[in-house]
């Protein structure tokens, strides 16, 4: 029994050693994602944030109908739609304070600030799941903070409300996430994101209503292109982390920050600051890190012990 388990895991672990299967779905969700940043700062000031941020919700449902028979069949507990409806409304305050922040500052910049999702989400672990922070992991989370103040430089130069917008964005996203690794014991994962889409819909809907201005035709075409690119960057997501390993994907991401400098400077006259990609590179830098070593952890839990391949 032993041996047939081990077997099973040697082929588990085969079937996700496609290192460049895996490189190059997550270069199409490194597109993809640059492709929603771009359209979002395309369609800019024409639409309020909270309108833009509803409709590219509200048009992204027809992407769910795959999932109505799961969800249907869902048997939630009183507890999982609390969890639901909060995670909904965490999402739904980071989702206009992003799109807000795109009308702001540059797409280099809602690029780097981004990649601190993944920093807050390792602070909530420790805080609230009681995940342990190793003294490598604090270091990696301090260089982060420090890629974070590079970007800002609080203090040699003037801030705005869309720089703070981004550091929320962060907080709110990284929020949802650890919700949502809550919620994945009473849900399947094709219930999670389909609950997450219909509650932030729900939950955009009154700020959208406040300041709703009727948008145009092709205003809304861009926004559905928006909702596409999101889904299709999900999906190439998934299947980059069914190919490889994550230690051979996540160094790719590395590269959406290169492509939004570019996009910024080409399409929307944007000035290259080297500051925000120095800061950028150190933050990707210590999240690499984190996720490097997450993988390594989670690698030797699955190795089998010595005995294990004796009869």
């Amino acid at each position: 029994m032993r041996l047939a388990r081990h077997s099973d895991q040697v082929g588990a672990m085969t079937q996700a050693n496609r290192p460049i299967a895996g490189v190059a779905w997550m270069l199409v969700t490194g597109l993809c994602f640059v492709g929603v940043t771009a359209v979002v700062k395309h369609v800019g000031r024409g639409v309020p944030a909270a309108e833009a941020a509803f409709l590219r919700y509200l048009l992204g449902l027809v992407f769910l109908f795959p999932m109505i028979r799961p969800l249907m069949n869902a048997q939630l507990s009183r507890r999982g739609l609390a969890l639901f409806t909060l995670r909904g409304a965490v999402h739904t305050g980071g989702v206009i304070l992003w799109f807000y922040a795109m009308t702001k500052i540059t797409v280099a910049e809602v690029t780097a600030m981004n990649y601190m999702n993944p920093i807050y989400v390792t602070l909530g672990a420790a805080v609230f799941l009681g995940e342990k922070l190793a003294a490598r992991r604090l270091i990696a989370i301090g260089a982060a903070l420090i890629g974070a103040l590079i970007i800002l430089r609080p203090g040699f130069r003037e801030l705005n409300s869309g720089h703070l917008a981004m550091l929320f964005t962060a907080l709110s996203f990284g929020a949802s996430y650890l919700i949502a690794k809550r919620m994945t014991s009473e849900a399947s994962a094709t219930v999670v994101v389909a609950m997450l889409s219909i509650t932030v819909t729900i939950g955009l809907a009154p700020f959208a209503w406040a300041v709703w201005v009727p948008p145009t035709v092709e205003q809304l075409a861009w926004l559905f292109l928006v909702a596409a690119f999101a889904t299709a960057g999900h999906y190439s997501m998934s299947m980059a982390f069914a190919a490889a390993p994550v230690s051979v994907t996540q160094p790719v991401t590395f590269l959406q920050l290169v492509w939004a400098v570019t996009l910024g400077a080409v399409v929307f006259g944007e000035p290259v600051d080297s500051w925000v990609v120095a800061g950028g590179a150190l933050i990707m830098g210590a999240v690499s890190f984190i996720t490097l070593r997450e993988a390594m952890v989670k690698r030797r839990s699955i190795t089998p012990p010595a005995e294990s391949t004796r009869i």
